[in-house]
Parts: C-alpha cells; sequence; structure tokens
C-alpha cells in the first residue's frame, strides 16, 4: 500500500484543452468514477462515524475483504481513484471557469436589454406625445364629421322612410288599377305582398308607418272583402274555369290528334282536320254555356265586364295560338246578338268615362311619364292623354274581331263620342287656366290636344280603319245620309272616318295658340313703348360711332321677347312652338312696321342704328329655330334696305318708280335692290321717311 499523503496529491493541470472526443471519454469516465463515488459514499455512510478513515477501511474491506489474494487489486484501484481524482478537478476547474463566461454574458445581454426598453420608453413617450397632438389637432375634425355622419345616418333613415311609403302607395295604385279593370286576382295577390311587407315592418320603431301600412292593408282588404262578398266566386272560378279548361284540352291533345289520328282520316281520304273539328266540337260546348250563362249577367255591370274582357281573352288565344280559323263559329257572335252587344256598348261607354274621370284628377294628370327622357318625350304628352289613347286603342283590339262591320262601326261611333267628350272636359279645363294661357297647364292641355289630333291623323290612315271607312261608306250610301261631295271625299280617301273630331281638335288648338300669342304680343308691345319713341332724326350716323351697340329703349323689348320664348320652347311640343313663333313673328313684323317704322322718319343714323337693332339683335333671336330668320320679317328686312339704301341708289329708284308707275321695269328695280314682299307704293312711302335727302333747289 502507498503512504496516505501520495493519495492525496493533486494532479498536474494539463497545458492544453482536450479535443472533442477526449472530452466525450472524459465525460463517460467521469460518470463512471461519479458511480463509483457514489457508491463508495454510501459505504462510508453505512459506517459509525462516517469520517475518511473509516470510509477508507470500510471501501478496501469491502474492497480486499479477507481474501489476502485481492491485495494485488490495489495497484489498479489506486490507478483508478487517482483517475477519477483527476477527473473531477478537472470538471471542477471547467465549471469555474465557465461560470462567469456565462454571468458576463447574462449581464451584458441585460444590459442591451435595458438599452432596449429605454428607447422603447422614449418611443413611447414621443409616440404618445404625437398621438396626443394630433388628437387634438383632429378633435374638431371628428366633431364636425361626427355630425355630418349623423346627418347622413338621419337623411338615410328618412329616405329609408320615404321609400317606404313609395313603395305602399305605389301598391295601392297598382291595387286601385286592377280594380278598375276588374282583374281581382292580381289585385289580391298585390295586397298579400303588401301584407308580407307589414309583417316585415313590425320590428321596426317607426309606429306612424306601422300604422299608415297596417290602415293600408285594411282598407284594400275590406274593399276585396266588399267585393267578392258582393259579387260572389261565380265569375272567377267559374266565364274563366270552362274557358281555361277547353284551352287547356285542345293544347294536351294536339299531339294525340296530330299524330293519331290524322293519319287515320288522311290514309282513308278524308278531308277532316282532327285537330279543327275537335277545337270546333269544344267551341260549340263554350256557346252553348255563354248562352246560358249571358242573360245571368247582363245586369251587373262589373260581372258583365268582366265576362266580355275573358271572352276576348279566349278568342284572342284560340286564334293566335292554336289556329282556330275565324269563319268558324265563335264566341264572337255570342257578343254580337242585340241584346249583348247593346249591353257590351253600354258598358263600354260606362267604364271608359270613369276611366276618364279618374286620369284627368290625377295629379300626375299634367305631367309627362318622359319628362326626363329627351329622346323618348318630343310630344310633350301629359299623362292623361296618353292614358286617353290608350284607352282608345284598348277597346279597338277588343272590337276588331267582331264578324260584321256594322258592329264595329257602331263601336267606332262610340270611340268618337268618348275623342268629343275628352275634347270638351279639355276644354273646361283650358277656360280655367285662360288668364294663365302661358303656364305649365294651359301648355300640357294643348300638348294634349295637339297628340290625339296627330293620333288620329295617323289612326286614319290605318288598314282597319281604311277597311271601316269604306264600310261606313257603303252604309252612309244606302241611307242617303250624307251629301254626295262628302260621299266622294270619302271614296276617294281625301278625309277619314276620324275628320270631324281632328278639325274639332284643331280648331281647338288653333284658338290656344292664338290667345298665347296674342298674350305674348302684348306684353312685346308693353316692353317696345320706349323704342316707339326713339328719336329716330337725332341719332349720331354710323361714321360717328367708334362701334354700333343695341339701342337701350330696344332691351325690354328683346328681354321681354327672348324669355318668352325660351320658356314656351320648353313647355309645347316642337311641332306646336314651331307654329307659336311663327304666328308671333307675323303680328312683330307687321307691329314694327306699322308702328314704328312707318310711324317715324329717320336721318342716316336712325336708319343704320334701326337696321343694326333688327338684323344684328332681333333676327338673330329666332335664328335657333331656323336658319334664315330675317325671312319671317320681310317687312322690316325690306324697310330696313330701302331706309339704309345710298343717297344715289334712293335717289334713282325713286325716279323710276315716278316714271314707271306700276310697269314690269318697276318691279324688276324693285328686285335688284332686294325687294319682293313690299308693294310700289309702300316703297315710295318709306322712301319719303327718309330725311337724308340732298337739297336740289326744289
Amino acid at each position: 500500500m502507498l503512504p496516505a499523503g501520495e493519495i492525496g496529491e493533486p494532479p498536474v493541470t494539463p497545458c492544453c484543452s482536450e479535443n472533442g472526443d477526449q472530452k466525450k471519454n472524459l465525460k463517460e469516465k467521469s460518470d463512471i468514477s461519479i458511480a463509483a463515488l457514489v457508491e463508495n459514499e454510501q459505504v462510508c455512510e453505512g459506517t459509525d462515524n462516517g469520517d475518511l478513515p473509516s470510509c477508507v477501511s470500510a471501501f478496501i474491506e469491502k474492497e480486499v475483504g479477507n481474501d489476502l489474494k485481492s491485495l494485488k487489486k490495489l495497484d489498479k484501484l489506486i490507478e483508478q481513484m487517482t483517475e477519477n481524482k483527476m477527473q473531477l478537478e478537472e470538471q471542477v476547474l471547467t465549471v469555474s471557469s465557465e461560470i462567469p463566461k456565462r454571468i458576463h454574458t447574462a449581464l451584458k445581454k441585460a444590459e442591451e436589454s435595458k438599452q432596449f426598453l429605454n428607447q422603447f420608453l422614449e418611443q413611447e413617450t414621443h409616440l404618445f406625445s404625437s398621438i396626443n397632438s394630433h388628437l387634438l389637432t383632429a378633435q374638431p375634425w371628428m366633431e364636425d364629421l361626427g355630425a355630418m355622419i349623423n346627418q347622413i345616418e338621419e337623411i338615410e333613415r328618412h329616405l329609408a322612410y320615404l321609400k317606404w311609403i313609395s313603395q305602399i302607395e305605389e301598391l295601392s295604385d297598382n291595387i286601385q288599377q286592377y280594380l278598375m279593370t276588374n282583374n281581382v286576382p292580381e289585385a289580391a295577390s298585390t295586397l298579400v305582398f303588401m301584407a308580407e311587407l307589414d309583417i316585415k315592418l313590425q320590428e321596426s320603431s317607426c309606429t306612424h308607418l306601422l300604422g299608415f301600412m297596417r290602415a293600408t292593408v285594411k282598407f284594400w282588404h275590406k274593399i276585396l272583402k266588399d267585393k267578392l262578398t258582393r259579387q260572389g266566386i261565380y265569375p272567377y272560378f267559374t266565364p274563366e274555369w270552362y274557358l281555361a279548361q277547353v284551352l287547356l284540352w285542345i293544347g294536351n291533345h294536339t299531339q294525340f290528334l296530330d299524330e293519331k289520328i290524322q293519319p287515320i282520316l288522311d290514309k282513308v281520304g278524308s278531308s277532316v282536320n282532327a285537330r279543327l273539328e275537335f277545337s270546333r266540337g269544344l267551341m260549340m260546348l263554350i256557346l252553348e254555356k255563354l248562352a246560358a250563362d249571358i242573360p245571368c249577367l247582363l245586369y251587373d255591370d262589373n260581372l258583365f265586364c268582366h265576362l266580355v274582357d275573358e271572352v276576348l281573352l279566349f278568342e284572342k288565344e284560340l286564334h293566335s295560338v292554336h289556329g282556330y280559323p275565324s269563319t268558324f263559329a265563335n264566341c264572337m257572335h255570342i257578343l254580337s246578338e242585340e241584346t249583348c252587344f247593346q249591353r257590351w256598348l253600354t258598358v263600354e261607354r260606362k267604364f271608359a268615362l270613369q276611366k276618364m274621370d279618374s286620369m284627368l284628377s290625377s295629379e300626375a294628370a299634367w305631367i309627362s311619364q318622359y319628362k326626363d327622357i329627351t329622346d323618348v318625350d318630343e310630344m310633350k304628352v301629359p299623362d292623361c292623354a296618353e292614358t286617353f289613347m290608350t284607352l282608345l286603342l284598348v277597346i279597338t283590339d277588343r272590337y276588331k274581331n267582331l264578324p260584321t262591320a256594322s258592329r264595329k262601326l257602331q263601336f267606332l261611333e262610340l270611340q268618337k263620342d268618348l275623342v268629343d267628350d275628352f275634347r270638351i272636359r279639355l276644354t273646361q279645363v283650358m277656360k280655367e287656366e285662360t288668364r294663365a294661357s302661358l303656364g305649365f297647364r294651359y301648355c300640357a292641355i294643348l300638348n294634349a290636344v295637339n297628340y290625339i289630333s296627330t293620333v288620329l291623323a295617323d289612326w286614319a290612315d290605318n288598314v282597319f280603319f281604311l277597311q271601316l271607312q269604306q264600310a261606313a261608306l257603303e252604309v252612309f250610301a244606302e241611307n242617303n245620309t250624307l251629301s254626295k261631295l262628302q260621299l266622294g271625299q270619302l271614296a276617294s280617301m281625301e278625309s277619314s272616318v276620324f275628320d270631324d273630331m281632328i278639325n274639332l281638335l284643331e280648331r281647338l288648338k288653333h284658338d290656344m295658340l292664338t290667345r298665347q300669342v296674342d298674350h305674348v304680343f302684348r306684353e312685346v308691345k308693353d316692353a317696345a313703348k320706349l323704342y316707339k319713341k326713339e328719336r329716330w332724326l337725332s341719332l349720331p350716323s354710323q361714321s360717328e360711332q367708334a362701334v354700333m351697340s343695341l339701342s337701350s329703349s330696344a332691351c325690354p323689348l328683346l328681354l321681354t321677347l327672348r324669355d318668352r320664348l325660351l320658356q314656351l320652347e320648353q313647355q309645347l311640343c316642337f311641332s306646336l312652338f314651331k307654329v307659336f313663333w311663327q304666328m308671333l313673328v307675323e303680328k312683330l313684323d307687321i307691329y314694327i312696321y306699322q308702328e314704328i317704322i312707318l310711324a317715324n322718319h329717320f336721318n342716316e343714323g336712325g336708319a343704320a342704328q334701326l337696321h343694326f337693332d333688327m338684323t344684328r339683335n332681333l333676327f338673330p333671336l329666332f335664328s335657333h329655330y331656323c336658319k334664315r330668320p330675317e325671312n319671317y320679317f320681310k317687312h322690316v328686312k325690306e324697310a330696313c334696305i330701302l331706309l339704309n339704301l345710298n343717297v344715289g341708289s334712293a335717289l334713282l329708284l325713286r325716279d323710276v318708280l315716278q316714271s314707271t308707275s306700276g310697269q314690269p321695269p318697276a318691279t324688276a328695280a324693285l328686285n335688284e335692290v332686294g325687294i319682293y314682299k313690299l308693294a310700289q307704293q309702300d316703297v315710295e312711302i318709306l322712301l319719303n321717311l327718309r330725311t337724308n335727302w340732298p337739297n336740289t333747289g326744289k
């Protein structure tokens, strides 16, 4: 055994650190040594006092025991223990050298984190200050923007409110229109839709809107309920069911008849058309049914009108879709029977008059539906006139398939009576607006009259009405109700079946236009009072003026004229406005010629000023409506020419007129200077109005 002091000597510190593999081996050996040491500690702990000698003794006792032969293991144990000691010391040195580095690194990172934190705190302070400054600056804007947003939201709520009201009113109008045409199913469907909207609105806080909606639903529900209760369900579920059922049978059997039955008939050489014969057989059932139903409905206007509507729809589909020949027996023969036909005429007149009352009392009666669409609104037709002509067109469609011309002529007389009645109503409304002959409603009435007259003139060239004209010619010839001249005009197509109505409408249109022209002309004359008193004898000549300018006294005249032309151009349709301004120009030309030109004398400056006022200011007012407006002011234009002729030409013209009174040379001389309208006597008068004649000593 070695001395104890040799066991405790420390190993020499290596001059260089181990490489990776060495470190790995050392770690493995260290783990083994540690395990051994732990075991030794456990042995030591098993002793009584646990001191080092006892521990060593216990360790030797365990390793050697009583076997002396085991002493040879001591060298190996000492070597192992020495190696373990070196490894442990090396590990202690390694750990003791790495901990300061880690602490230094941790401190450095902590310092850097502190610096970053300080930077972040500074940035946070600066950013906080900037945000506060921006908020203070933006606060007024935010308040203004908030107020504007509140206003927008308020307006949007109002707009949504108005849209709901508009939708409710539109649905109400639709229900009313359906009821006027006895289309109860559509009216009921519209009411159902309105009720659904009422359900959707229940969560709204708009109590007045809810009340309005609920009251409207109840109102139309009561009307529909009363109407159905009063009329019963017979017409709607029986003059519809069997007509629709017959059309359904015809449609469902068409293929079978064409593909199965018709080949059999063709094979046996029969000329029978299976489908048409099948349709004709069903039509006979329809005629029997109608013959039984009509007497029951004859004196109920609503039911009878509904019956006629359904029959006409049935006939239309039967002929257009299923090709049923018009020569076969059909429902129109039933409607043409005297009792039924007269009742049809009466009911048609009654409902047409009711619709006329309704359309004329409407708030939109005088407003054009297409006022915002220039291309469509050329005639500026008010709603009442367009609705009325649509009514006449619908009546035409209803009776045009009647089997006899005499029945059609009776309907034509009904249409002419309705046109005359509508003309009388327009005249009554026009008389109420006479004091405001330039007002919106007066112009709308005038547009309505013009539109109806124009449409009737177009209808007169329609083939259907030309055929009626020929039929009327035969009837009138048989009854001797017209003169030979009138019969000749009808036969030569110089007149039409609507001529009487058109003539009355044209007369009304002319009277209304004349009233408007007179109104504007009076205003123009009032505005021209100062211009009439212009001192034409003492105005400076053109050479004495740097630039010619409009006479100040002519300004009221031209301004009045301009404003009225612009106003009526907007309110009247193009054709009416054209007639209006041409009538006005005709009166204005005569007025200026007689009241201003012939009533004064003109020196050279006065004549030049008149010419400038007329040609550079008055005439151009009408250049927007025609290319050469001066041709509509022939008296004024030619008077200006004569007053502004140079002295030599004027003397020569006067001598020619005096020497050849009424002779062709005088006419040629007048034409040479541009005078075509004025008579020779008028020219002489105008020449005598000039004051710039040379002194001849006479």
